[in-house]
């Protein structure tokens, strides 16, 4: 990828089981592959990822409004 900055980033609305199947799909590639893929347009891109990562979970709950879950996993 050489020292160019690659930025994705998508959101989608799709179903809770269909989410669960995205974060297992990542979770696998996780610890299966010790990377993550990601579609970007017409191409794949595919992050190294080492064997040590911050993870930071974040909850947010505020009545009457969207709840959100917010993971990072950062190295």
């Amino acid at each position: 990828m050489g020292d160019e900055l690659h930025e994705h980033e998508s959101e989608q609305t799709m179903t809770r089981e269909q989410a669960a199947v995205k974060l297992r799909q990542l979770a696998d590639d996780l610890s299966r592959h010790n990377e993550v893929r990601v579609n970007h347009g017409d191409r794949e891109l595919s992050v190294a990822v080492p064997a040590m990562v911050d993870l930071e979970i974040e909850v947010e709950v505020e009545p009457g409004k969207k709840s959100e879950l917010e993971i990072t996993i950062s190295w």
